[in-house]
């Protein structure tokens, strides 16, 4: 069983993933802005709403991960916070989420380090969705100036 300590340091570490978020949610609303709303205003063409677009998408992506991290970071702390009751409140946890459908039969009762493993997975899912994001507004600053010379 994991320690009180360790259960803390994942639950701090998972928090982390909201300063992604928020870096996310600040590329998805520059999304809106540099590409939707010129569209709205009859300014903005087609070719630069797309990838406006998929960066929005990727940022809803992203948040669907930063929620999942979230809720972990929540459950870790909670389960660190009474190591008297931690094996009590597994069982429950686990109980909670199959009859919830949030978690399959199969990963109840699992062991710490697949739990943490799991932890990490959706913290590097949701890093991931951000440098896709981070990428591709990148490729837009370097490419649309390119547009006003071809035309």
């Amino acid at each position: 069983m994991a320690s009180e300590m360790s259960l803390l340091l994942i639950a701090s570490l998972l928090r982390r993933g909201r300063q992604i978020d928020q870096l996310s949610t600040g590329l998805t609303l520059l999304g809106l802005a540099g590409g939707l709303l010129p569209m709205l205003i009859g300014r903005g063409n087609l070719l630069m709403a797309l990838p406006c677009v998929l960066l929005i998408l990727l940022g809803l992506v992203q948040k669907y991960w930063a929620i999942r991290t979230a809720l972990d970071a929540e459950l870790f702390a909670a389960l660190a916070a009474d190591p008297a009751q931690r094996g009590v409140r597994i069982a429950e946890l686990d109980s909670a989420l199959l009859e919830l459908h949030l978690q399959p039969a199969t990963h109840a009762s699992r062991p710490w380090d697949a739990r943490i493993r799991g932890a990490w997975r959706l913290l590097r899912l949701q890093a991931l969705w951000l440098a896709a994001q981070l990428f591709l507004a990148l490729t837009m600053i370097l490419v649309v100036p390119w547009f006003s010379f071809a035309g």
